[in-house]
């Protein structure tokens, strides 16, 4: 056998890794290429104007079902990539819940994020005294993630710093597979997928944690790639969560390199002071990006409360072994049994709901939560049912609604900083009528009513305390409207339909009200 130098062998046991390590910037240099050689590189500031549709998957009126229109916007965004500030004035044509019209404009400049104007129903304390308020860290975050994402600077990073991109396997997507590579920025990583065909990039994702859906992949999928002065730009932009559409972006005008007026970026110097000052590592993305476009979004890094309005989350006393978990944006009820605990509701998160564990192990020990009703089934009042699941609880869910909630707890959840370590056997309780908890001293009810929001809601009724509970449909404590509406027409006929005789009801949003003024405003009697 012929013998081989040793200089050749060295080159050819090297020659993987050399070409392995070349490997992600052929992707890189044929992306740049592609979308414009050089002139990518020396993009220095860019204006897009554009129409978008926000898609809410997790507020569908049935589990699983068709997304629900969340708002119709327009927005101009001016950017001036070199010195990293971006200016975006938003229309906001709300859908859903409420129909509403905004107007304001998100600045983010020097490691602060500002909100001119009013942008939800949710404001903190700061925004509802100030004509504008910072961004909290968590919406600092996520706002900067997607400008990221939506840069053409994303790619000439990645052109400039090869050490911060490697090589993954080809990534499949329907029926295809795409080369990617991995970027790992100073603050995000973004897997990038690229047109086998064009070389152009076709996905930007991340791995994002839903409460619903688990693990998931979260991309900006780009098309229709059109001449923009020296560069290529996609024209159009869609998000999706899981495949699914969630929302749509059509652009309309695209000016690269034009001059822009420096005050456009300028934050006033009390937002400036007021701004947080450290950026959260665990940021609950799909939280913070999709309840804005609803309008409740509440900014604020506690996420479920505002601080600067609130002390936080509390147990209010309701009746005797009857507390309300208030405080915050969402409430849930805890019902006293004789060795255990009833829940209604696990909204925000398992943060929240670990809170609600603790508190409630506090008042009253040595009794576990052993069912835990879910009114229906969206995302706000739903995404810390992992926790409660984890601890044993049974989940008691509406007709309907099983099947969603096996998948729901039994999806990986790896991404999530907050979900329970123990593995979930779900236990779940479908609801078709009246279902009734009893430990042969108090009787506690979930009631299956039609209404207008989710199908499969169910209301909770304790009758020794004479305490309803519901959630969406009507939120108890608020000044009723001059007229009722279809979700207060609701409990009223439910309650009617079940024979209850509440007194009054506590709410997932709101606080505690008597009854008799809503069957009055319905009924005129």
């Amino acid at each position: 056998m012929k013998s081989v130098p040793i200089a050749a062998l060295l080159l050819f046991l090297s020659l993987p890794t050399f070409v392995a390590a070349q490997a992600p910037q052929k992707d890189v240099d044929r992306a740049v290429q592609a979308m414009g050689g050089p002139a990518v590189l020396e993009v220095r500031t860019i204006v897009v104007k554009g129409r978008v549709r926000h898609l809410e998957p997790d507020q569908s009126v049935r589990a699983g079902g068709d997304f629900r229109l969340a708002s119709d916007d327009v927005f101009t965004q001016s950017r001036d990539l070199a010195a990293g500030k971006s200016r975006t004035e938003w229309y906001r044509k709300m859908a859903y819940p409420t129909p509403r019209e905004f107007k304001f404009t998100e600045v983010v400049a020097d490691r602060v994020g500002y909100v001119d104007g009013v942008d939800s129903n949710g404001r903190t304390k700061q925004s509802q005294e100030l004509n504008g308020h910072a961004m909290s860290g968590v919406r600092f975050a996520a706002t900067s993630r997607e400008l990221a994402r939506t840069s053409p600077a994303l790619v000439a990073e990645m052109k400039k710093s090869p050490a911060k991109v490697t090589k993954l396997p080809d990534q499949k997507v329907g029926n295809d597979t795409l080369p990617a590579v991995r970027y790992r920025g100073e603050q995000d990583t973004f897997i990038v997928l690229f047109d086998r065909s064009t070389g152009l990039p076709a996905r930007i994702r991340t791995l994002d944690f839903d409460g619903l859906q688990g693990d998931s992949t979260y991309d900006l999928v780009l098309s229709d790639w059109r001449q923009a002065g020296p560069i290529k730009y996609p024209f159009k932009q869609v998000y999706q969560l899981n495949g699914r559409d969630v929302i749509e972006r059509s652009i309309d005008e695209v000016a690269v390199n034009t001059t822009l007026v420096a005050s456009a970026f300028d934050i006033p110097t009390a937002i400036r002071a007021s701004a947080t000052k450290t950026i959260p590592s665990d940021v609950p993305y799909q939280w913070v990006i999709r309840r804005q476009f609803i309008g409740t979004y509440l900014d604020s890094d506690a996420i479920s409360y505002d601080p600067q309005a609130s002390q936080g989350l509390r147990l209010a006393d309701l009746a005797p072994g009857v507390s309300h978990v208030v405080g915050g944006s969402h409430n849930s009820l805890i019902v006293e049994m004789d060795n255990y605990l009833v829940g209604f509701d696990a909204p925000i998160g398992d943060r929240q709901s670990k809170w609600t564990i603790d508190a409630a192990a506090s008042k009253y020990p040595g009794k576990p939560f052993k069912y835990v009703v879910l009114t229906h089934h969206h995302m706000d009042h739903t995404y810390g049912i992992r926790t409660y699941a984890a601890a044993g609880a049974t989940v008691v869910v509406g007709k309907g609604n099983g099947a969603f909630f096996e998948k729901v707890l039994t999806s990986p959840d790896s991404l999530s900083a907050d979900a329970p370590k123990a593995k979930i056997t779900p236990r779940i309780i479908e609801v078709d009528g009246r279902f009734v908890i009893t430990d042969g001293k108090r009787d506690v009810y979930a009631l299956l009513i039609d209404n207008p929001h989710a199908e499969g809601l169910l209301i909770g009724y304790v009758p020794d305390a004479k305490l309803g509970f519901v959630t969406d449909i009507w939120s108890p404590g608020p000044p009723l409207p001059p007229k009722p509406n279809p979700g207060l027409a609701a409990v009223v006929s439910g309650v009617q339909k079940w024979g209850i005789e509440p007194a009054r009801f506590a709410g997932g949003h709101g606080g505690v009200a008597d009854y008799q003024p809503l069957v009055k405003l319905v009924t005129g009697q």
